[in-house]
């Protein structure tokens, strides 16, 4: 609406403590979120927004729109207003991004400058709000070309409102950019002024409109993010808790551990590499769900170091990831260099269980992602007898190894019953080594459109929490849809990809997986008339197939099949998942059945609970890989019911505006064989 609009909703009703813009925005919430509002929210559109709307009045801005918690593409983060208007002289669009902050006073963190008490009585440090909005207008600019079409059409400002300059001044320690500014209550006239230097009294709806209507472009991937990892602005904009952990670890590095100056991918020998400053090591444990942008600091983490001249390995269980990562560097060697390249990407990109031998300390940085697949102990078939030693925990090789040992993980990700990582796991096992450990908890989503309700469905589907499924509410983020047959959710997913998209089919270890015959996968996924492959084997290789660890980001995986040992790490736009009969819904819940298992890891004596744990999390891992939307089919049909009454959306065929009918994911809700009624 516009300010003169919101105006008029700046009175409270009988018996209300809330303005009537407030009770609408707590109704608008609840809706589009599925959750209530907290209180922090609510007071904050109760007392901030009339500031700045009487601050427009007072400068003859009536007509200016204010678009209030507007999202930021593919997140769950969102600006708390936007101004949209024309801007003077030139006409042009013109944007205000707005962070409004009810603080009155505020501290910085001693040993980070972005990190910042804001007096609420948490203990716990928040981003400094000036970063905060500029990291955002970032990522505006980065994900909507809109904005990127005329120079400097985006401002950024926080707003502390009811503080004074003097009760905040540590605040202003931090540099001012066109995408982030700092005003207080005493500069109230100077805000003004940002105003009427920003709009016009010319109406903003048009503004407004466009901003709205904006293209967004694709969500980078974890594959993106590292092919740009040489590049000055490359990879991710990290967001919050992201960016205060990413801030936190290059500070530490720069006050303990100087320099290497080392050429990327080629190490110098354990015995040149300078000594440590004295004092305990300190361990770094990130943790995050699906989509929370870990590996994303991992390769943000990396790359940043690496244009320092620092040396940062990369270590992970995962043989997809792990692949992935070295082909692609392989693939910017030039010509003649390709096998110095890939020597260089083997030292940089590594195993879990390759650091047995490694001296103390002699890596400057050893960033373990996927650290959820952690082992037990690093020993394997394949060991010198000399390294091998199953009671040493894998874990603290990886923490001898390095002066800096980063984790990141999520403890609801590992799939294998010899699979320790979690935060506690290793927080623990630091502690004992004589390490100090810091835990941080990465709270955003870049997956499901950043819907943080999908998040929690999933976590309610599947158990994992300690309440029971519920019906999933469509929230405009992302889109999760039944289909009725795998017929006709290949047929979809194909589509999706003839269109451009990233779209992968993907299904729980129910089948036996062949090795090929005669250069042919064999079709070992069968499910009534249906049959497909699974995505190659890692030991072996098919004419006109991807290499298993490349499934997740070869075009060519969409007509195989993957497991979850091929697609956890990655994602892609479109999401099949096909529930086999190892996850039943019975009495109200979903339970393992792990006799329809056919991974090989769960033979011998494998106890039920470690079972449960894994097929559990493997689907969790399964169903948390769509950046804009997943589609389920279960095998079983009473399981198959329940997601019919869980979920409301189905695949159907649509014709627009006279254009050929097309399969879309906004049909009726009842499959094709209850849509006719009898005559």
């Amino acid at each position: 609406m516009s300010a003169a609009e919101l105006s008029r909703l700046l009175v409270t009703r009988t018996r209300s403590a809330h303005l009537t813009l407030t009770e609408r925005l707590i109704s608008e919430h609840l809706t589009h979120k599925g959750h209530a509002a907290d209180k922090s929210e609510v007071a904050a559109w109760n007392n901030s927004i009339p500031v700045v709307i009487q601050a427009l009045l007072d400068c003859g801005l009536d007509e200016v729109e204010v678009q209030v918690e507007v999202d930021l593409p593919h997140t769950n983060s969102a600006v708390d207003l936007v101004l949209c208007g024309r801007r003077p002289g030139t006409g042009a669009d013109s944007y205000l991004a707005i962070e409004l902050k009810q603080v009155r006073h505020a501290t910085v963190d001693p040993r980070c400058p972005i990190a910042v008490d804001l007096g609420f009585g948490e203990g716990k440090n928040k981003l400094h709000p000036v970063r905060q909005v500029q990291r955002y207008c970032e990522y505006m600019v980065r994900y909507l070309p809109h904005l990127r079409d005329g120079a400097n059409e985006l401002t950024g400002v926080v707003l502390l409102h009811n503080a004074r300059d003097a009760d905040v001044e540590a605040l202003f320690d931090l540099p001012e950019t066109e995408h982030g500014f700092l005003y207080t209550l005493d500069d109230m006239d100077r805000f003004r002024r940002v105003l009427t230097s920003k709009f016009t009294s010319a109406s903003g709806k048009a503004a407004a409109r466009a901003m709205e209507q904006a293209r967004c472009d694709p969500l980078l991937k974890v594959t993106d993010v590292a092919r740009q990892r040489s590049v000055v602005g490359g990879g991710l904009t990290l967001l919050d808790e992201q960016y205060m952990a990413f801030d936190r670890i290059i500070r530490h590095l720069e006050k303990t551990s100087p320099r290497t100056g080392f050429d990327v991918g080629l190490f110098q020998d354990a015995d040149t590499v300078p000594a440590a400053e004295p004092g305990r090591k300190r361990v770094y444990i990130l943790r995050g769900g699906p989509g929370s942008g870990k590996s994303a600091v991992a390769l943000e983490l990396q790359r940043a170091l690496g244009l320092q001249g620092r040396e940062a390995v990369l270590a992970s269980g995962s043989h997809a990831y792990t692949e992935t990562l070295r082909e692609i560097m392989a693939g910017t060697a030039r010509a003649g260099q390709t096998s110095r390249k890939l020597k260089a990407a083997r030292k940089m990109y590594r195993y879990f269980n390759s650091f047995s031998d490694t001296e103390p300390d002699s890596l400057d940085v050893l960033i373990c992602d996927e650290a959820h697949r952690m082992r037990r102990s690093s020993t394997h078939r394949y060991m010198p007898k000399e390294l091998r030693d199953d009671d040493r925990p894998q874990a603290t090789e990886l923490i001898r190894a390095a002066r800096v040992p980063i984790f990141l993980l999520d403890d609801h990700q590992s799939i294998r019953p010899d699979e320790v990582g979690s935060a506690a796991y290793l927080k623990d096992l630091a502690e004992q080594n004589g390490c100090t450990v810091e835990v941080t908890d990465l709270e955003g989503t870049f997956r499901a459109g950043g819907s943080k309700r999908y998040q929690r469905w999933v976590w309610q589907l599947l158990g994992l929490g300690h309440s029971d499924p519920v019906a999933w509410r469509p929230d405009s983020r992302t889109t999760l849809t039944v289909a009725d047959s795998p017929e006709q959710m290949e047929t979809f997913i194909r589509a999706r990809g003839h269109e451009g998209a990233t779209a992968r089919i993907t299904a729980g270890f129910c089948w036996p997986w062949s090795n090929p015959k005669e250069e042919q996968l064999v079709d070992d996924v069968r499910i009534g008339d249906w049959r497909r492959p699974w995505n190659v084997k890692p030991e072996h290789s098919v004419p006109d197939a991807p290499r298993s660890d490349l499934w997740s980001t070869d075009s060519r995986g969409i007509g195989q099949i993957g497991c979850v040992y091929t697609a956890q790490t990655f994602e892609y736009d479109w999401n099949g998942v096909i529930i086999g009969p190892d996850l039943l819904f019975r009495n109200g819940e979903f339970m393992v059945d792990r006799t329809a298992s056919r991974d090989p890891a769960f033979r011998g004596t494998v106890d039920d609970a470690t079972v449960r744990r894994c097929i559990r999390n493997a689907y969790h891992v399964l169903l948390t890989r769509g950046v804009v939307g997943t589609v389920v089919y279960a095998v079983d049909p009473e399981t198959h019911n329940a997601l019919r009454r869980l979920i409301p959306g189905s695949i159907g065929m649509q014709q627009y505006n006279g254009e050929p009918a097309k399969l879309t994911a906004e049909g009726a809700h009842l499959p094709p064989a209850y849509r006719r009624r009898p005559r």
